[in-house]
């Protein structure tokens, strides 16, 4: 009975519309909003294309996720799939093409929670960026029509990051013109690739190949695992899932064990090297090609997954903090909304400036990575491959660390809310955790990045002119070359953040703000390496003193645009899956409409009754 008298007295509150105190922040933003999203889109025709492509996704209730936290993991996975089949369907019907605008904006919208994002993401381009024409042929159309599954099986159970230390073997037997592949020990088997514990019918398999006696490093060959007509494993094949994780439930993640597996010659990607019919190695350009199908699926980690999180959490954390109200500045007023507290907007605000600094610098970081995939294609020019290797390395590194981070932060800034999944925090929070260990550990990402910082080395050279061995001195200077590293990724950012502005002249309103925003990215950076500018001779005790008081004033000039900043990212309730984030503002309303949902709430059975009683 009282349940039903608060569900009226809440469904009440729904007819005043926008929460009054989060619709007053947005009266009089001192920038036009719509502008700066489509900045952040790439132009306003983009803005209206992603608008689009969402309103058929909120539109279909194949892909709502209402009952998202309340679901098993099967429940998720099979969830996934139906989500996965739908889309192409909806491909299909309005001529969306694979590597469309369109395509790129639905996956970004649908995330991990459509299934076969490994397949789509990974498996397909990796053919294309590392396969001969008639590989593609053969095989993208049947990946793309779904008519087969791929999975890109790399990382095993005793080897990630560390590349050439996969113990997967392909040799090739010139006599029946195969491959025959095998994994040698428990360590060698392939652990974690996304879309492989069910669905997977062929897996991308990275492997160190010999051929005439010689081991010629890791190469790619695609290996049917399944059966096209019953889905079931081939033989030699042991497939499986990998069990529970602390987020994405709803991918199937697994193991594989190949044991005398053999397949075609022709199956070897072999647009950089072959292996000729009587078994002579053939090399066309760099043995770091085989690299460049991570550094495309780091590029796109930034933009699809890493990022995005912070941004999400800034939305939910921002937006909570207008509408929850908490003790009282000064006596006799109304209770103080939190983001009015300095301490709260230190919280918030530089995590809000990180998120448009890594943008435009995941931007950037795109455009360049296109410009050396076009270098290698048409000029097979390989020369700033081991630039793009190292930076991407770094900026993934770099990213996650401080966009995990981040989402931790705005979680806490939400006190006891933020720790219901409900809120969406949590596994916002779970999720990009993952991305800094997948697609390689960001400590050794760091080490690669710093291998490419000539100035970094300064310590390195007194040791080894010391005549210390050089991987001695190497490990004993690695924390110092991490930090190397993060310091130039962070110039890097910073020095794109100010570059982008310099083309906003034309718009002093949205350049003010953005401004605003890299000041205070900047000196937030500074304060956290408060210790590295002091000892390093950078910066006086003084000076520091007046980059935490420009760090205060900046605050106060964030505050009075933050909803309308946050606002610009332009995610629907549906992306944001949260009960205190909503655009509305309602956020104790749905937290108790959306709790009523839970399957604890449901009638407690008559026969659990009676044994309770029972025992009573």
């Amino acid at each position: 009975q009282l349940v039903t008298v608060s569900t009226w007295s809440l469904v009440s509150t729904w007819s005043l519309g926008v929460n009054p105190d989060i619709h007053s922040e947005r009266t009089s933003p001192s920038f036009p909003v719509e502008r700066v999203t489509n900045l952040l889109d790439g132009g306003a025709e983009l803005t209206a294309t992603r608008r689009h492509v969402e309103s058929i996704i909120n539109s279909d209730s194949t892909f709502s996720q209402d009952d998202r936290y309340f679901l098993t993991r099967v429940e998720q996975y099979e969830g996934s799939v139906r989500r996965a089949v739908r889309l192409r369907e909806k491909m299909k019907e309005l001529g969306w093409a694979d590597n469309g605008t369109e395509a790129m904006f639905a996956f970004r919208v649908l995330g991990a929670d459509v299934a076969f994002g490994i397949h789509n993401g990974v498996f397909i381009p990796t053919i294309k960026e590392l396969g001969i024409e008639a590989q593609i042929a053969k095989w993208v159309p049947l990946a793309q029509d779904l008519q087969i599954i791929g999975t890109y099986a790399q990382t095993e159970l005793g080897h990630g990051t560390y590349l050439r230390g996969l113990e997967t073997t392909v040799t090739f037997d010139p006599s029946n013109q195969e491959f025959v592949i095998n994994m040698p020990r428990l360590s060698s088997i392939k652990w974690w690739p996304g879309d492989l514990g069910r669905s997977a019918t062929h897996a991308l398999v990275l492997a160190q190949l010999y051929t005439q006696g010689k081991c010629q490093g890791m190469h790619a060959f695609i290996v049917q695992i399944r059966s096209l007509v019953d889905h079931s494993s081939l033989p030699g094949v042991t497939v499986g899932d990998i069990g529970p994780k602390m987020n994405f439930d709803q991918v199937d993640n697994g193991f594989l064990i190949l044991q005398n597996v053999h397949i075609p010659r022709e199956n070897m990607l072999c647009r950089y090297s072959e292996v000729s019919p009587d078994g002579t190695y053939v090399k066309r350009g760099s043995d770091r090609i085989n690299y460049f199908s991570m550094v495309l699926t780091r590029t796109r980690l930034l933009s699809a997954e890493i990022i995005p999180a912070l941004a999400k959490a800034c939305v939910i954390a921002i937006r909570y903090s207008v509408v929850r109200r908490q003790s009282k500045l000064k006596p006799g007023e109304m209770e103080t909304k939190i983001l009015d507290y300095q301490m709260q907007q230190q919280k918030l605000f530089p995590q809000l400036a990180t998120v448009f600094a890594f943008h435009f610098m995941a931007s950037s970081f795109e455009a360049f990575c296109n410009q050396v995939k076009v270098q290698i294609k048409s000029k097979g020019d390989f020369s700033s491959l081991p630039e793009l290797h190292a930076l991407s390395a770094g900026l993934k590194a770099l990213l996650s660390d401080v966009c995990s981070a981040g989402v931790e932060t705005c979680r806490r800034a939400c006190g006891g809310h933020g720790y219901s999944l409900l809120s969406g925090l949590p596994s916002l929070y779970t999720r990009v955790a993952g991305s800094c260990t997948y697609e390689g550990e960001n400590t050794v990402m760091q080490l690669q990045t710093a291998r490419l910082i000539k100035n970094a080395g300064f310590q390195l050279q007194s040791l080894l002119q010391s005549g210390v061995e050089q991987y001695v001195a190497w490990d004993s200077t690695s924390i110092l070359l991490a930090q190397a590293a993060i310091a130039h990724c962070q110039y890097t950012i910073v020095n794109n953040f100010v570059e982008t502005m310099s083309r906003l002249q034309h718009e002093p309103e949205i350049q003010q703000v953005l401004q605003v925003l890299c000041d205070l990215y900047a000196l937030s950076g500074i304060l956290a390496n408060a210790e590295e500018f002091l000892h390093d001779g950078y910066m006086t005790g003084h000076q520091l003193d007046l980059v935490t008081a420009s760090q205060r004033d900046l605050l106060t000039c964030v505050r009075k645009d933050a909803v309308s900043l946050v606002d610009a990212f332009d995610y629907s309730d549906q992306q944001l899956h949260s009960a205190i984030g909503s655009y509305d503002g309602h956020a104790y309303q749905r937290l108790f409409e959306w709790a009523q949902k839970a399957p604890m709430n449901a009638k407690v059975p008559f026969a659990l009754f009676l044994a309770l009683s029972s025992c009573c």
